[in-house]
């Protein structure tokens, strides 16, 4: 007697799992589409936003809050300091850390940035209610946690 694999599209919410991911896709093709005048990614975009909301931070602390590996932020950084956005200071106390902050320039680039980025969230939350939105919210937690989180 022969099994017969499990299809993907034999489950009856395979549908919906095509939706998530579709809409994951568009999100992230809307965002890299509205940066690319701006001369940024959304790696770059993601290192601004936590820069400005930690100034001083550590490379290791930003790739901690990022979930990323501390060579993506080693990678990252130079290239948003050579483009005038970000400059790295010593820290006093420990001169093998270094804080990031955001530059004049940084400022101004990060704050268009988020404008259009606002402007994606308002227009893609727009197309649920308050109380859909908080449900989808706890349902995209649930996925993340049953897949574990990136470390």
């Amino acid at each position: 007697m022969t099994d017969k694999p499990a299809l993907p599209w034999d489950n009856p919410r395979f549908r919906n799992w095509i939706a998530l991911v579709r809409a994951e896709r568009a999100v992230v093709r809307e965002l890299t589409r509205v940066l690319a005048p701006l001369d940024l990614k959304i790696g770059q975009l993601d290192v601004l936003m936590n820069i400005f909301r930690h100034p001083g931070s550590s490379q290791h602390a930003v790739a901690r809050k990022l979930l990323v590996g501390r060579s993506s932020i080693t990678m990252l950084v130079p290239q948003l300091e050579k483009k005038g956005l970000v400059r790295r200071e010593s820290d006093a106390a420990d001169k093998r850390v270094m804080r990031l902050h955001l530059t004049p320039e940084g400022e101004a680039r990060l704050s268009e940035a988020l404008r259009l980025y606002c402007g994606i969230l308002d227009r893609v939350m727009a197309q649920s209610t308050p109380a859909q939105c908080d449900s989808m919210g706890e349902q995209m937690r649930r996925i993340e946690s049953a897949l574990g989180q990136d470390d």
